[in-house]
């Protein structure tokens, strides 16, 4: 009886998602992956204050392998074949480049002015769409992107200290690598389903991280192990998400929603720290979130 009384609802709610037109679900995935990975960096956060960030970072994704290996055994290796390799392997290798960076420059850096170099990301990626992509950006996209930096400087501004120095712009060099990154896995999506997307990433970044790994080793505890497990199906997770954002919409749509990380961010820092975000960070993110509906209501219209 209960069954039945339930089907009617989640039909209806399946009919609303597939009546959504492709961009407004590539903007939900994309809010989406940006909540998993706010999950997985709090998790990397800790994992990186016991061991060296390397290694860390090796284990993140090589335990995101490791969770999509029942897929293997159920579909079968043949199915997660790309349809060309090349571009898994230069996806592999501009991720790993820009992670490499990332980490080394990450212990130098305050925490505040990581999150605000890390939002320069949409806007590299956005200008990537337009020059490699051949996207054409309304001009709603541009004016949310540029609403959601204002929502981001209002929240970080005060505590920028610009004590980073050199390590600042190693930092920032990672930025454009990652827009590289996302571009490719766009293109990506012309051709592979998402899955057999996420699962050579995992791979390829996994055997190109592994030499920086073995360097700094240590042989992580059982507690250790059990966070990366869950931090490799937040990664896998999150890859998925955004994977499926860029093969339903253009990248330039899917940008504005990513300035929701900070709103997560904050959420999870009041909920897993007790940390208690001052006036600026709601005023920041009622910005962000603003530009991010504004954004969403501009494709609708145009739909």
């Amino acid at each position: 009886m209960s069954q039945n009384i339930l089907r009617p609802p989640a039909a209806t709610a399946r009919r609303g998602w597939r009546d959504l037109s492709p961009v407004l679900r590539g903007m939900v995935w994309m809010g989406l992956s940006g909540l998993l990975f706010s999950l997985l960096n709090a998790i990397m956060s800790g994992m990186t204050r016991e061991m060296h960030s390397f290694q860390a970072q090796f284990l993140r994704y090589f335990f995101g392998f490791l969770v999509m290996v029942p897929l293997f055994w159920r579909d079968g290796i043949a199915s997660y074949a790309p349809k060309g390799i090349s571009g898994q392997l230069w996806r592999g290798v501009v991720h790993t480049a820009g992670l490499l960076m990332w980490f080394l420059a990450l212990p130098h850096i305050p925490l505040a002015d990581v999150t605000a170099l890390g939002f320069t990301g949409p806007i590299f990626i956005m200008i990537g769409a337009v020059i490699f992509l051949k996207e054409k950006v309304v001009l709603a996209r541009w004016l949310a992107a540029g609403l959601g930096l204002v929502g981001v400087a209002i929240v970080l501004g005060p505590k920028l200290s610009g004590g980073g120095g050199i390590w600042t712009l190693v930092m920032l060099g990672s930025s454009p690598l990652f827009a590289a990154s996302f571009l490719i896995t766009k293109a990506l999506t012309r051709r592979d389903r998402p899955e057999v997307i996420v699962m050579w990433q995992a791979i390829t970044i996994s055997a190109f991280t592994l030499p920086f790994a073995l360097a700094f080793w240590s042989w992580p505890s059982p507690t250790q192990i059990a966070w990366f497990a869950v931090a490799g199906l937040l990664g896998s997770g999150g890859h998925w998400a955004l994977t499926e954002a860029f093969r339903l919409a253009d990248v330039s749509a899917t940008q504005p929603v990513k300035f929701l990380d900070l709103a997560w961010a904050a959420m999870l820092g009041f909920l897993l720290f007790g940390d208690i975000p001052g006036w600026t960070t709601f005023a920041g993110a009622a910005v962000i979130f603003g530009s991010a509906t504004w954004m969403a209501r501009q494709e609708v219209r145009r739909a």
